[in-house]
């Protein structure tokens, strides 16, 4: 990985990159259990699975989900299992011919120059990978040979078609370019536009774009319906603001994705204090969109517990302009800065306007208590000797 190569800062993470080595691993509670990662991986294990012969219906599908070795072990005896049972009917057809005896047999063989199962073998991974030493070669004595060499051509070209499609569609799968689709490490939660807003921030390292991208966010936490059911996993779509509208994003610099926190958001009840002790929330970040070089959809997702929530902060700006077009400074992609922000719910905010006014004229006053001891600290000091006033 780049970030541990140290190429890529450690203030954000990569979407495919595994927990942060830099944090503790021992810690004084326990960490809830993640749905999904921060690297994207769904942290769901699928146990007591009856019907297995479902995949089977979909070889093509578990021939690329297979791991590597498995498809590198599978690509290997698919075509030494049909060069050996090939050279098994070669062998049969010049044994019933009794080309494997030339003085009892007939003076035309079927195959020239097969003498055994040696040759026989040989032969069969002639005739499927198209070699043609110049040795051997099929004779109009036999129909029955015709035909196996044009079953055994057909059959090579299923297999290569499908073993070459396979290795393919695992090299230029879609989470490979989501590998450098980045989220900030932590998200924020402070002020914008005099509501509280919960804000993180998305970026591409790629030069080529990501077409059509789209962000959604979902909140995952442990919820009990009035009746008494426990759903372990209730999901709600939240919307995001990009400052474009919508949900559509143009990814050419690094963007502050926010939401707004409002009454039909499920953080409208979320206070600092929660993010300490509410271990059942989870939000859920996933970009979609289209890879400009290969056209293949492509998907980054990444997870924020409660506390990987800071409270009353922002992130600083790393897009500047020099020497006529913009530059970004990745070093800053996940710094924040403390900013004032009240310290209670959205919904004591919107109830009690007073909070937001007080919180207001605090931020004005500090500004100007600054510039007057900036001023008194400038002043010329002058001291008056008795000499003087005589």
């Amino acid at each position: 990985m780049l970030s541990r190569k140290g190429i890529i800062p450690e203030e954000y993470v990569l979407t495919r990159l595994a927990e942060d080595p830099a944090e503790p691993r021992y810690r004084a509670r326990e960490r809830k259990a993640r749905f999904v990662s921060k690297n994207g991986n769904c942290n769901v294990a699928h146990k007591n699975i009856r019907e297995q012969g479902r995949f089977l219906q979909d070889v093509f599908t578990t021939l690329v989900d297979l791991k590597w070795p498995h498809t590198l072990l599978i690509f290997t005896m698919s075509f030494l299992c049909s060069w050996l049972l090939f050279a098994m009917a070669w062998w049969l057809i010049a044994f019933a011919h009794g080309d494997l005896a030339p003085d009892e047999g007939s003076a035309v063989p079927c195959v020239t120059s097969i003498h055994s199962f040696s040759s026989a073998f040989l032969f069969s991974i002639e005739v499927q990978v198209t070699i043609g030493f110049g040795g051997r070669m099929v004779t109009e004595e036999c129909p029955l040979a015709i035909l196996i060499l044009i079953v055994q051509n057909i059959v090579g070209l299923m297999i290569n078609a499908i073993m070459l499609g396979c290795i393919f569609m695992k090299t230029a799968q879609a989470h490979r370019r989501a590998e450098t689709l980045i989220f900030s490490k932590h998200a924020v939660i402070a002020l914008r536009h005099s509501r509280l807003c919960f804000m993180l921030r998305v970026g591409d390292l790629r030069k080529s774009m990501i077409i059509s991208a789209t962000i959604r966010m979902q909140v995952v936490r442990k919820t009990t319906s009035p009746e008494g059911e426990v759903v372990p996993l209730h999901q709600v779509d939240i919307p995001m603001e990009n400052g474009v509208g919508g949900n559509s994003i143009f990814l050419v610099a690094p963007l502050i994705i926010y939401h707004i926190i409002d009454a039909n958001s499920p953080l409208y009840d979320l206070a600092p204090s929660d993010l300490h002790h509410h271990q059942d929330l989870e939000i859920i970040v996933i970009l979609e969109g289209v890879v400009e070089t290969t056209g293949i959809t492509t998907q980054a997702r990444t997870s924020y517990l409660a506390d990987e929530i800071l409270w009353g902060q922002r992130f600083v700006p790393i897009v500047a302009e020099e020497d006529g077009r913009y530059s970004v400074d990745y070093s800053k992609f996940g710094n924040t800065i403390k900013v004032p922000t009240p310290l209670c719910t959205a919904r004591q905010l919107d109830e009690d306007h007073s909070l937001l006014d007080a919180l207001t004229l605090a931020s004005a006053r500090g500004p100007l208590r600054k510039r007057s001891l900036a001023v008194a600290k400038a002043r010329p000091k002058f001291s008056i000797s008795p000499d003087s006033l005589s």
